[in-house]
Formats: C-alpha cells, sequence, structure tokens
C-alpha cells in the first residue's frame, strides 16, 4: 500500500516535469498534432509510457511489488506498441501497419494458458481494438487521459481483488502518469498523447483487463472486459459505422468522433472531456462491481 501510494505519486510528478521539457524538442522536431488548429506537440505519450515504466521496474526491480513474468511481459508490450506509435507519430506511418503490429504485440502477451486458444486469439483482437480506440480519442482536449484516468484506477481495483500486486501498481502508476500529464492537456491543450501514448495507454489497460478476468467465465468476462472499456469502444463503433454508412474510408480521420458530436451539441471543450469521463467513471464502476460479486453480471447491461 505505501509503495502504490509512492509510486503514484513519483509518476504525477515526473510526468507533469517530463511533459513539460519534452515540449520544446517536439516543437523543434515539428511533432505536432496537424488535426488542431493550432500546434501542440505530441509529445506527452512519451512522458506517461517512460514514466510508467520506470516506476513499475524499479518496484520489479527492488523486489518491493514483483511484476511477475505475465505482467512484465504486458508492460514490455505496451512499451513496444508505444514506441510503435513514436514511429507513427514521427514518420507518419499507415495506420493498417501500425494496428498490424499493434496486434503482434498483444499476440505475445496474452495469456493463452488461462484464456484457451479461442478466446486467447479474441483477446489479442480485443487489446488492438482499444489500443485503436484510444489513439482516436486523442483527437480532443483531455478526452483520453481522463477517460485513461479512470479505467486505470478501476482495473488496478480488480488487479487488486485477484492478488496482481505488481499490476495494480503499474496501472496505479499509469493513472497518476496521465494525471500528471492533464496538468498540460487540459483545455486549451499545451501538449498531446500522441500515438505514442494512446497505444501504450490502450493496449496496457487492454491487457490489464485480460489478465485480471483470465479463468472467469467467458461471457461474464466479455462483458465486464466491455464495461471497463465502454467510451472508447463506443468511440470506435460509432465513428465506424457512421462512416460506413456514409460511404467513407474508415481509416480517414473526421470530426466524427464521440466528443465531436457532444461540441455539436453545444458543449464546451471542457465539458465534453468531463461528460465522457462521467460516463467512463458509471462504466468502469459497474465492470469493478460485477468483477468483485458485489453486483450481478446482468448490472452491466445498464452500461
Amino acid at each position: 500500500m505505501l509503495y502504490g501510494i509512492a509510486a503514484a505519486t513519483a509518476s504525477f510528478l515526473l510526468a507533469a516535469l517530463l511533459a513539460a521539457l519534452l515540449r520544446a524538442p517536439a516543437l523543434s522536431l515539428a511533432l505536432v498534432d496537424r488535426r488542431r488548429r493550432r500546434p501542440v506537440p505530441l509529445s506527452g505519450g512519451a512522458a506517461v509510457a517512460l514514466v510508467t515504466g520506470l516506476v513499475a521496474g524499479v518496484g520489479d526491480w527492488t523486489g518491493v511489488v514483483p511484476l511477475g513474468p505475465a505482467a512484465g511481459r504486458l508492460l514490455l508490450g505496451a512499451l513496444a506498441a508505444g514506441a510503435l506509435g513514436l514511429a507513427a507519430d514521427l514518420w507518419r506511418l499507415r495506420r493498417r501497419w501500425v494496428v498490424a503490429g499493434t496486434a503482434v504485440a498483444a499476440a505475445c502477451v496474452v495469456p493463452y494458458g488461462e484464456t484457451g486458444p479461442v478466446a486467447g486469439v479474441l483477446a489479442v483482437g480485443w487489446i488492438t481494438l482499444v489500443a485503436a480506440a484510444f489513439r482516436g480519442l486523442d483527437h480532443a482536449d483531455g478526452v483520453a487521459g481522463t477517460v485513461g484516468v479512470v479505467t486505470a484506477f478501476g482495473l488496478a481495483a480488480c488487479a487488486a481483488a485477484e492478488l496482481r500486486d505488481g499490476l495494480a501498481v503499474a496501472l496505479l502508476a499509469l493513472a497518476a502518469a496521465l494525471t500528471g500529464l492533464l496538468l498540460h492537456n487540459w483545455h486549451p491543450a499545451r501538449i498531446a498523447l500522441g500515438a505514442c501514448g494512446a497505444l501504450f495507454t490502450g493496449f496496457l489497460l487492454a491487457g490489464a483487463a485480460v489478465f485480471t478476468r483470465a479463468g472467469h467465465p467467458p461471457a461474464g468476462g466479455a462483458a465486464v472486459l466491455f464495461a471497463l472499456t465502454a467510451p472508447a469502444c463506443l468511440d470506435v463503433v460509432l465513428v465506424l459505422l457512421s462512416r460506413r454508412l456514409a460511404g467513407r474510408p474508415v481509416l480517414r480521420a473526421g470530426p466524427d468522433h464521440l466528443a465531436h458530436r457532444l461540441r455539436r451539441l453545444g458543449l464546451t471543450p471542457q465539458g465534453a472531456a468531463v461528460v465522457v469521463g462521467a460516463v467512463s467513471c458509471g462504466a468502469v464502476l459497474t465492470g469493478v462491481l460485477v468483477h468483485t460479486g458485489r453486483v450481478g453480471a446482468p448490472a452491466v447491461w445498464w452500461v
């Protein structure tokens, strides 16, 4: 418990400081989000990934909170996805290659012995989908970070309930690092997650959800997985369906994400982030309660 508090505090301070330090180099390298009206550096995700990996690695190296082989592979896979995202930010890689690389990383970390081969393959697709969904959430100030913080805290509670202390500490470090980033990412954003941070965050969260639900009944497991990542899943499904129905390329960026639609309803940028965060909080809380047995699985239908 004490190390978890110390890890979260260190992650918050380090991420806030490192994000501020990386802003100038990103601007000089033209590593900015071109979808926005003003240049917003995309180096925030590198700060989140580095700090989360460092804090979790120190806990494992000192033996205070060992990650274990499975959680260690998951963290390495998330860092690999983050490195792929950084390459996409720097060199504008095609989305199909980014998705394929994320799927390969996911295939290397899924615990097939606990999930079984069929569920394991589905888990690979799930992790890839959630990672891509978080990349889509990063189009608006504060949205991806807010959803990531709420989801990471909820999954940390689920991991702690399964006695996966190392994974729980890594998730707490991620939540705190994202909170530190939000100091710079809240509207008007001075820095963004970028593909690096979005893929790292989505990959680690989705993988942690798979690990914590491994061994549980498949139907209930799928319901809890959806509840824990509901806003990200809603956003990607909404975008894919709307683009398909409109006859537009599904991989081409456009102002049709969830936060864009909330803005068109009259919400401010801060209001859109708060609404999406509140929806995420309710969905994640439901998932945690179902996972820990406090409420029955039918409660997920409310989500």
